[in-house]
């Protein structure tokens, strides 16, 4: 028998910053240095002009979010599995709990109380939403698919990052693979920008959180449930 799950966006939305702000800080505070510097001045020199023909329009939101997630793994190439998870902990604990929504939290805390399965659903890389996921007690979590060879990560993506229509895909792959019939039609998805639309149509009860201006007149215009002041207001 089929049940709805609730599916929550992390960056923007449970919290009020992004994920990978967390894996630049980590990567920071290293005692390597040098890999730091290398690797964030690689990252900024090749993302950060992609801001102008972004706000100009000549490069779409899709395509400057795939490149800046499929970039991420840099910060974290050629860790062990033990290098990870001690990354994605102190990320999830010490950079990130301290940014919570306590007010979405309880919502989060809430279908976890009624039983149903709840799953974090975000572009950050998947070891990072577990790590979120163990520190909030919540049974799924549904990231951008990391690759790993001879035991040691390599920075690059096994796919698409789960951002945009993606997320949708991978959380329909997930139910399916944890053998899980939803009723998608009575779940419930919240997240904060208008990029979400994919995760929001997968559901019956699309919530808007602090949304974005482009995600707020959409949910005025359906009837969505608004939680949170919009970004434009703050």
């Amino acid at each position: 028998m089929s049940q709805p799950v609730a599916l929550f966006d992390i960056d923007g939305t449970l919290t009020t910053d992004n994920v990978w702000s967390g894996i630049m800080a980590y990567s920071a505070g290293r005692d390597d240095a040098l890999r730091h510097a290398v690797t964030h001045a690689a990252f900024v020199g090749l993302n950060y002009p992609m801001l102008v023909p972004r706000a100009l329009g000549l490069l779409s939101e899709a395509r400057f979010r795939q490149v800046w997630s499929q970039r991420l793994g840099w910060y974290y190439r050629g860790f062990d599995e033990q290098q990870m998870h001690a990354m994605a902990e102190w990320v999830a604990r010490t950079a990130t709990a301290p940014l919570v929504r306590h007010d979405v939290l309880a919502r989060l805390h809430a279908h976890l109380a009624d039983g149903a399965p709840v799953a974090l659903v975000s572009g950050a890389p998947a070891p990072f939403v577990a790590a979120l996921a163990r520190m909030w007690d919540v049974p799924h979590a549904i990231g951008s698919p990391v690759e790993m060879r001879d035991g040691r990560y390599t920075g690059r993506m096994t796919g698409l990052p789960c951002i945009d229509a993606q997320k949708a895909v991978y959380t329909r792959a997930h139910f399916a693979e944890q053998g899980i019939p939803v009723d998608y039609p009575a779940s419930y998805a919240y997240a904060d920008s208008y990029s979400d639309m994919g995760l929001f149509e997968l559901v019956g009860h699309p919530v808007a959180v602090y949304p974005d201006r482009a995600l707020k007149a959409m949910a005025v215009q359906r009837g969505w449930e608004i939680v949170g002041r919009g970004k434009d207001e703050q």
